[in-house]
């Protein structure tokens, strides 16, 4: 990890008003979303409350976990003075809006179109992808380099994070475009409509292909924290939800042993660069990569 010396700011590196208001718009649905689902995940009560009946109870916690996350980045996203530090979030939420919308297309017939909650879902994920892609393509006009004094990922740190970014890319392409053969070998039962939404949630971590380009800390400390939050939810919903698992399947151990040491990853990671960056307020800061 190192301080960087290279670039300059060459803009403004704010945040256009019209991307604090599709935040702040965003944030309530999210949030309604994440109690019916974390809450209330049994068959009947999505099928009651939300747009289509969801089984086992652990895929509406997952999305319910990934909605609450949402919100608290579309809430720092509103918050924040740099464009540079939500940046990379919203070409992923753009995509994986993007994969609900074709979704839910693709499945129209598996939805309660009775159900208000219906009406919601389409209406957010018919506009979304526009207005989450048009503020992203507005707002990077406001794009920023580097600045002496930057804290940077190590080139190694954001190689690996990258590459995780196209290892969750890669699973969304197989479980959006193969969600049969997935149905087959997922460590907890998937329909073709949830395995595509599984893809979708996979998409979010095309964030990280974002670290080949940009080593800032500084651009990576809200997307860690989202994940971090995100991982956590899923952690207590995969306790509550145990007996979902299918512990026959090889993918549900690999699974299991990958979340913990992304987990782990994670929080060693943020610790550590919160350290750094600490420590490069009071002076220089020069690590080897």
């Amino acid at each position: 990890m190192t301080s960087s010396t290279e670039g300059s700011a060459t803009v403004n590196d704010r945040v256009l008003p019209a991307t604090r208001v599709l935040s702040v718009v965003i944030i309530p649905f999210l949030l309604v979303a994440f109690v019916v689902l974390y809450f209330f995940p049994s068959a009947k009560d999505t099928a009651d409350l939300f747009a289509w009946k969801i089984v086992p109870p652990f895929t509406p916690m997952v999305l319910g976990s990934v909605y609450l996350g949402g919100s608290y980045f579309f809430l720092r996203a509103a918050r924040e003075t740099q464009w540079h530090r939500v940046e990379g979030g919203f070409l992923s939420v753009g995509t994986f809006a993007s994969l609900m919308g074709i979704a839910t297309i693709l499945h129209w017939n598996k939805f309660i179109h009775a159900n208000f909650a219906f009406w919601l879902w389409a209406g957010l994920y018919f506009t979304t992808p526009f207005l989450v892609f048009g503020v992203w393509f507005l707002n990077q006009r406001e794009g920023s380099d580097p600045t002496p004094g930057d804290v940077l990922l190590s080139r190694g740190t954001a190689m690996l994070i990258g590459m995780l970014g196209i290892l969750a890319a890669a699973s969304s392409v197989f479980l959006f475009l193969f969600p049969k053969t997935a149905i087959s070998i997922w460590p907890w039962k998937l329909t073709e409509l949830t395995a595509r939404v599984m893809g979708a949630i996979f998409a979010l971590g095309v964030a990280g292909i974002g670290a080949f380009a940009d080593r800032r800390w500084s651009g990576a400390r809200i997307l860690l924290q989202v994940e971090g939050f995100m991982l956590a939810l899923i952690l207590v919903a995969a306790i509550r939800a145990h007996n979902d698992f299918n512990t026959s399947r090889p993918l549900t151990w690999i699974f299991g042993a990958g979340f913990l040491g992304l987990a782990a990853a994670t929080a060693a990671l943020y610790a550590r660069m919160e350290a750094t960056a600490a420590r490069a307020q009071q002076g220089p800061v020069s690590l080897p990569d």
